[in-house]
């Protein structure tokens, strides 16, 4: 374990941004991380955890110590019907879904084709085509920074939300976590809930899909609708989708009737950002060496040489616009340093 001085972050963030760290290392096992903040100096730096790069928006260099959590690891534990598999936070979010779906461990499938790390799926609560993390999380193990220890942290101790959890607000910087243990099923209940996986399967001919036919068919939709971040800069969706009360909603639908939502939980509605964004006239628009996705509106891309605040600059010129035609304030899902 090294910690280098001045270090490069383009090739680590998938937006592929220049930003530097004034300090960094890879942390390839647990035993690293209690090396690491035994000296003092590292405990008090301001720093930041950075997994696969693909939540995070640089606008100026970082100057603290960057911990690049490496961490490799896949076992599985069967008990019943129940599956447990452990996967160190460093290891590929896709990696890890397709060792499930390649071993027919069910619940994981409809999270296909996320960039990112397993380490990063809790504090983000990741989710896609109606499933979260926190409906296949079991625990993790974190590091505690300034007590040097290994806690365990259960699925009520994460006080998860929706894109939301304890390790992104009253613990955020004061944990590291290094494995996520996912409790998955030997019995497969396909979840289609969203219309684009229905008519997908349905032009495939597929009545009953199997769990490796819905995460195709799941990784095909997110293939025709998001850029690759190895051929065009982009973090994926940008924004939340905002979750209104019912009787906002409601006064909404008069107003605009073909408007895309979801269920939102008892008494609210989630509405679909991408759609309000488009609806703002933003879908494919190009801003300089910024713009937004031609096939999704919610997806911002780096043109080759745009700047962390040229895209900053973008979202929040995105965020007064749908503000102004819907009266809904959209909030960043990113993470902006």
């Amino acid at each position: 374990m090294q910690v280098l001085e001045n270090f490069p972050l383009k090739s680590l963030n998938t937006f592929g941004v220049e930003a530097n760290a004034a300090w960094f290392v890879d942390i390839e096992e647990e035993n690293d991380l209690k090396l690491l903040f035994s000296e003092e100096q590292w405990k008090n730096s301001p720093r930041l955890v950075l997994g696969g790069g693909s939540n995070m928006l640089f606008t100026r260099d970082f100057k603290g110590l960057v911990v690049h959590v490496k961490i490799q690891g896949l076992k599985a534990e069967v008990q019943g019907d129940d599956i447990f598999v452990t996967a160190g936070a460093g290891v590929v979010w896709n990696d890890l879904v397709n060792y499930c779906v390649d071993n027919e461990f069910a619940g994981i499938e409809n999270l296909s084709l996320i960039p990112g790390s397993v380490g990063a799926s809790p504090v983000q609560n990741i989710g896609a085509y109606g499933v979260e993390l926190q409906n296949i999380f079991h625990s993790c193990r974190a590091f505690e920074i300034l007590s040097g220890e290994i806690k365990v942290f259960n699925k009520q101790d994460c006080g998860f939300s929706y894109r939301d959890s304890v390790f992104k607000s009253t613990l955020n910087g004061l944990f590291i976590i290094t494995e996520v243990t996912f409790k998955l099923s030997g019995i497969f209940n396909p979840n289609v809930s969203y219309g684009a996986i229905t008519e997908e399967l349905r032009k495939r001919g597929i009545d009953k899909p199997s769990i490796k036919d819905l995460s195709q068919v799941i990784s095909h939709i997110r293939v025709s609708k998001l850029p690759d971040p190895t051929t065009i800069g982009n973090a994926g969706s940008f924004f939340k989708n905002p979750i209104l009360p019912v009787s906002k909603f409601i006064q909404l639908q008069s107003n605009f009737s073909d408007i895309v939502h979801f269920p939102g939980g008892e008494g609210f509605v989630k509405i679909s950002a991408g759609w309000l964004i488009e609806h703002c006239g933003w879908k494919g628009k190009i801003v300089g060496n910024t713009g937004t996705w031609k096939n999704q509106a919610l997806v911002l891309v780096n043109h080759g040489k745009a700047t962390g605040n040229e895209i900053f600059s973008l979202s929040t010129a995105i965020i007064e616009s749908v503000s102004s035609r819907f009266g809904i304030l959209l909030e960043r899902e990113v993470n902006v340093i």
